[in-house]
């Protein structure tokens, strides 16, 4: 598998092979809105949470309550698929109310900063794997590109060599590691929105602490914050693993793709039913999502047929796979990334 793939030619005029998809898509009213299908998702979500938090404390004095850190951690990755949805306006096209859904699923519920999420992840859309544009592909812990690689020494090129295998035991920090950089981007952030993004991560963080200690013995608080957060970070590890890593990359240096090409060259679909659906959110369907970010996710599966369909009939790739060999393709890419540090020992 390359590990930065050239564009390949494009016709002259690209946007003009993605106008008649919108135009079907359109027609078909799937970007109109799902207020009922949101709010009963929304409504379902928090009492399935207060249910949890009734359990903590109803049975917080054993170590059973341990078995609920798992139910946590699965709504908790419920809860970011909202908030999600939320930064694309998927949910509203009020921006005030998007913000609102964003800042409490996120900021509050999470400890996860609305505004840096939602920041980066637009720059993630509009160039998906592009080395030099797209944030999820910098070089960080992890690494996608030989390039990246060749200039890694030290404890960094250990992880390198290995992270492949380390990939999946990373995701156990991830939980924390979004609510560290959402504090850090407090700094970037001004005004109003420093103060409203900070007051609610603090909440956050004060109502989880004081939660977990009111409900429970020290020990068991401990045993239960490590397992819950560890385990949230590897499903949102899980969910968003499959759809990019192993895509095709573009050459910084080449032709631009138009947008359909752009986005469906770079994105792998995940094939499954109803249960992979609910597992991942939706993003099983990531080419359909980066091609219309607004779309409501309970669209996205019936906007599939009419974007395979026109990619086969302008003949471009359309990369569907099961969820266990999205793995494989993504572990097997970051392992080729890091063969020529192993090469070097």
């Amino acid at each position: 598998m390359p590990l930065a793939v050239a564009a390949p030619p494009s016709p002259p005029d690209t946007s003009s092979e993605f106008t008649p998809l919108l135009r079907d898509v359109k027609g078909q009213g799937l970007l109109d809105r799902r207020s009922g299908w949101y709010v009963r998702t929304i409504a379902g979500n928090a009492l399935a949470l207060a249910a949890v938090v009734t359990g903590v404390a109803l049975i917080g004095g054993s170590w059973w309550v341990l078995a609920l850190a798992p139910v946590l951690a699965v709504l908790g990755a419920r809860t970011a698929f909202i908030g999600h949805d939320a930064g694309h306006s998927q949910i509203t096209t009020n921006r005030s109310v998007s913000r609102v859904i964003g800042l409490v699923h996120g900021n509050l519920l999470l400890g996860m900063s609305y505004s840096w999420w939602n920041q980066k992840h637009n720059r993630h859309h509009a160039n998906p794997n592009h080395i030099d544009k797209d944030p999820d592909v910098a070089a960080d812990v992890l690494v996608f590109t030989s390039g990246q690689a060749a200039a890694r020494t030290g404890f960094r090129g250990w992880l390198t060599r290995h992270q492949a295998w380390l990939f999946f035991p990373l995701t156990l920090l991830e939980g924390l590691a979004l609510k560290v950089s959402g504090f850090q981007d407090l700094r970037r952030q001004s005004g109003r929105e420093r103060l409203v993004e900070g007051a609610l991560l603090v909440t956050h963080v004060v109502g989880y602490v004081t939660l977990l200690l009111t409900l429970m013995p020290l020990g068991h608080a401990l045993a239960f914050a490590a397992l819950h957060q560890a385990l949230f970070g590897l499903h949102l590890g899980m969910a968003f693993a499959p759809n990019h890593k192993g895509m095709e990359m573009p050459d910084p240096d080449g032709d631009k793709w138009g947008h359909l090409r752009r986005q469906v060259l770079t994105s792998r679909n995940i094939k499954g039913g109803a249960l992979t659906d609910w597992f991942l959110g939706g993003l099983n369907y990531q080419i359909e999502h980066h091609l219309f970010p607004s779309m409501p996710r309970p669209h996205l599966r019936l906007a599939q047929p009419l974007v395979k369909a026109h990619c086969r009939k302008v003949g471009i790739p359309f990369t569907e796979t099961g969820l266990i060999d999205s793995y494989r393709q993504a572990l097997r890419h970051m392992y080729e990334v890091g063969e020529p540090l192993r090469a070097d020992i």
